[in-house]
């Protein structure tokens, strides 16, 4: 605000000297005077080009040419204060002395440039005379601390396409707007000052109104009344409250966003691919204090699409990037915008068509350069979460964000009748990967497995345990490179699709349940597969044994699962190896006939061979007139008949 008030310093002198010449000097001279006396109370070079003109009537004022305002000597070349013309127009009692009202000021197309330098120093720290950085008379005469307040006031201020660059050498950045348009009505010092601005951050205009309270007390430093509203195509934001210059504010902060994404493009702060339940569109209400660079919002109402939260944060924007503290508590959120398929149904702004789908997991990209935007720790308590591959009931998470690192800290999720704890990990500092360690009790298998395999062939009650880990920027990358291990057990259980009483007594393998008491297992993850060879599922009168792989990645199975009833519930029985093969949806699932032979007629098998060979072995002596001695091979036999009619041919090369 300072700058500002320096900057109608500067203006005030001009007005002053430019209409107090009036009745004197033709206007070119009167330019070159006032740019002259400008120069020497501010100690920077003004130069004033064009035609100056003088009106008397219906307002008292000038009208220049192009103004330049010299930068600072350590800021660069470039001035300060750049404009294609002016016009300043004053109540006539300003030339006698007394208050000095600025009936009517407007700048075409103004260039600004703030810098500030890495020691502290600011350009736009001028030296007028008369107009102290708070306002106040610094003239010759004005008792220390008792400065007499310089009684300016401005009926209207236009500023059409304007641009301005603010230079911070301390923090290296470079901020630059144009295409500004700014209209000011302050008609008292001590009175409120309406205010008009359109900004074009990205090129689409930014509307900006509101009223200040109190400008003097603000100028002053003192906190007063302040409203302001941002309006743009995508959507509005406004406060109401209390604010001061040093900075600091206190109100209610309201938000109504219809596109966040593109609300975000608008001011310049690029869109946003937002999933569906994460706040394509928004609404805010807030309490809002900011003082120390921190910001504190309380009894907060914020809604993200069908989704409703409500909670506190606070936010610490002192650092080199911002640190949040959010607490949120929500009902029923549906998130089903995160899973695979309505994730490709939204990239591209929701058209489906243009997502790279396959057939099992999205590939279309995951953009998780958000993580690196902020720091802090997030607190989320629900009732229940819809994710659509998965559906979470009460659940309490704490999720800590450090240098693009995300933790979810599973404290309560009840999920598919049992509970869910552990550690779910997003890592982007090198590319993104996702891994954790997660334990669960009671879960009731038959849902879970439909809503994560579409496999809904097994009822049981499990708990289990998992750590894994998987690399990739898509979900299809992610879930073919899966590595870790795990295990789980249930107790009572039923089996659907095939029975196995039928199957080991009739052959037929299709149709019916298949009763167990317990069922249990190890696995291993690499590269997408899931490997097991220890499954172990006990039945009142058989058991069964598994091994093979489960394709996380392909979606698929070919597993073999090896039944064996118990002859008298003592002994082991009849085995008949089933095999499971084919995509989860639909696996095939057929008696292994070859490996059932091998299991139950080993000993058969053996004697059937053994009776074979023996009679072409007896059948080979007879065509070949081989004679074997008690307890020789046949194929002994057989090398010593040839070696001997070998010998015979060879002694008679030599009759």
């Amino acid at each position: 605000m300072r700058w500002i008030i320096r900057l109608i310093g500067i203006l005030v002198v001009t007005a002053l000297l430019l209409v107090g010449a009036v009745f004197f000097l033709p206007g070119d001279r009167i330019a070159r005077i006032a740019a002259d006396q400008i120069s020497k109370t501010t100690g920077r070079q003004v130069t004033m080009d064009g035609d100056t003109t003088i009106s008397f009537y219906p307002v008292l004022g000038i009208s220049t040419g192009a103004v330049t305002v010299a930068n600072a000597d350590w800021a660069g070349d470039a001035p300060m204060f750049k404009a294609d013309s002016l016009k300043v127009g004053v109540e006539p009692q300003a030339l006698f002395g007394g208050d000095i009202r600025i009936t009517g000021l407007e700048a075409i197309g103004p260039q600004i440039i703030l810098h500030r330098a890495k020691d502290g120093r600011v350009n736009w720290e001028l030296g007028v005379e008369g107009v102290a950085p708070s306002g106040q008379s610094s003239g010759e005469g004005a008792a220390p601390g008792q400065s007499t307040r310089l009684a300016l006031t401005l009926d209207r201020a236009l500023i059409k396409n304007a641009a301005f660059t603010f230079i911070d050498d301390q923090k290296g950045t470079t901020t630059t707007q144009s295409g500004v348009d700014f209209d000011l009505r302050w008609p008292d010092y001590d009175g409120a000052a309406d205010f008009d601005v359109v900004l074009r951050p990205a090129g689409e205009a930014v509307s900006v109104s509101g009223q200040l309270g109190q400008v003097g007390q603000f100028i002053e430093g003192a906190v007063t009344d302040v409203s302001a509203t941002i309006k743009t195509d995508a959507g509005t934001v406004r406060f109401a409250g209390r604010a001061g210059s040093s900075p600091e504010a206190t109100g209610q902060l309201t938000a109504d966003l219809s596109s966040t994404s593109k609300f975000l493009t608008i001011l310049g702060l690029g869109g946003m691919d937002i999933p569906q339940g994460l706040g394509r569109s928004a609404t805010l209400s807030t309490e809002l204090t900011f003082t120390d660079m921190r910001l504190s919002l309380r009894n907060t109402s914020l809604g993200l699409d069908e989704n409703r939260f409500t909670g506190a944060a606070d936010v610490d924007v002192s650092g080199t990037k911002p640190r949040l503290n959010v607490q949120l508590n929500a009902g029923a959120l549906d998130l089903r915008g995160l899973s695979s398929e309505q994730a490709a149904q939204s990239s591209g702004g929701g058209d489906a068509t243009t997502a790279p789908t396959s057939d099992g997991w999205s590939k279309s990209p995951i953009n998780a350069d958000g993580l690196a935007a902020v720091d802090g720790e997030f607190a989320l308590v629900a009732d229940s979460i819809d994710l659509g591959d998965f559906k979470l009931g009460k659940t309490r998470t704490l999720a800590t964000l450090d240098r693009s690192r995300l933790v979810f800290s599973l404290r309560e999720v009840r999920a598919y009748d049992g509970l869910i704890t552990g550690q779910f990990v997003m890592n982007n500092r090198s590319g993104l990967s996702v891994g954790g360690q997660i334990a669960a009790g009671g879960i009731n298998l038959k849902s879970f497995l439909t809503d994560a395999m579409d496999v809904s062939r097994f009822e049981a009650s499990a708990d289990g345990e998992v750590q894994f880990l998987g690399v990739g920027q898509s979900m299809h990358a992610i879930m073919n490179s899966l590595s870790g291990n795990g295990a789980f057990k249930t107790g009572r259980g039923v089996i659907s699709g095939f029975d196995l009483d039928k199957l080991m007594r009739g052959g037929q393998g299709t149709g019916g349940t298949t009763v167990f008491d317990t069922l249990q297992a190890t696995f291993t993850m690499d590269k997408g597969n899931l490997f097991n060879n220890d499954l172990s599922l006990k039945l009142p009168q058989a058991s069964a044994v598994g091994e093979g792989r489960v394709g996380l990645g392909a979606r698929d199975i070919d597993y073999l699962f090896t039944p064996r009833l118990l002859d008298g519930g003592s002994r082991d029985g009849l085995a008949i190896p089933v095999k499971i093969r084919g995509p989860w949806a639909n696996p095939k699932i057929t008696p292994d006939l070859e490996a059932a032979i091998d299991l139950n007629f080993k000993e058969e098998k053996k004697e059937l061979e053994r009776k074979a060979r023996e009679e072409v072995e007896r059948e080979v002596e007879k065509q070949l007139g081989i004679d074997r001695e008690e307890g020789q091979s046949l194929e002994d036999a057989a090398r010593d008949t040839l070696e001997k009619e070998l010998e015979r041919g060879i002694l008679k090369l030599f009759d």
